[in-house]
């Protein structure tokens, strides 16, 4: 399976991005996809996760502010992100597996947001 991001970049306080994610290989054993994020100086956090059953889970940091959403038709799952804030600056990963695991086992490459004025 690979995970490829786009989307990422530099936007304002208070703007919105919109990243996508698309999957490839043997995605029908993908039940459960997420984005993961790195903020600098912090450790990784799950920040969205999104079962194949559409069951939505959301880090405190993000709730009411991000939604994830997937096609499974296009095995493609999007994160969008509005308000955004200084502090959702990092490297967002697209995660995936068949399984709800703390570490999934598939991986995107990472791609950086940078919220600044």
């Amino acid at each position: 399976v690979q995970l490829v991001e786009s989307g990422g970049g530099l936007v304002q306080p208070g703007g919105s991005l919109r990243l996508s994610c698309v999957a490839s290989g043997s995605t029908s054993r993908i039940w459960f996809m997420g984005w993961h994020r790195q903020a600098p100086g912090k450790q990784r956090e799950l920040i969205a996760s999104l079962s194949i059953g559409r069951t939505t889970k959301y880090a405190d940091s993000v709730k009411g502010r991000f939604t994830i959403s997937r096609d499974n038709t296009k095995d493609t799952v999007w994160l969008q992100m509005d308000s955004l804030k200084p502090e959702d600056t990092g490297v967002y990963y697209c995660t995936g597996d068949h399984y709800e695991l703390e570490t999934p086992s598939y991986w995107g490459q990472g791609i950086q947001v940078t919220v600044s004025s």
